[in-house]
């Protein structure tokens, strides 16, 4: 597994382990939502002060991003989707 893909891997498995939805964790470590769901599909490529800064926001070290998966291990879960519910409107009278 190339190390782009093992970063992707890791931030998503940690995120959803502690029930972190993206944009929390992209907003906590200073970074748009939109290259968190790049980082996690392997499409941007994070500098080391990024992935420095998302393992202090995930409160693990930064070595914990580039441990490999065991063989046969489950395919990550996900978060519930969606986001809050829009509030009832109001009838007019």
């Amino acid at each position: 597994m190339r190390a782009r893909a093992l970063v992707a891997y890791n931030v998503r498995r940690i995120r959803v382990e502690r029930g972190i939805p993206q944009e929390q964790l992209a907003y906590d470590a200073g970074v748009d939502r939109s290259y968190m769901s790049g980082l996690e599909r392997q499409q941007a490529n994070p500098t080391i002060d990024l992935l420095d800064r998302l393992a202090g926001t995930l409160g693990v070290a930064v070595s914990e991003l580039f441990v490999r998966p065991s063989k046969g291990a489950p395919p990550l879960a996900t978060l519930r989707k969606g986001r809050k519910p829009k509030p009832a409107r109001r009838k007019r009278t």
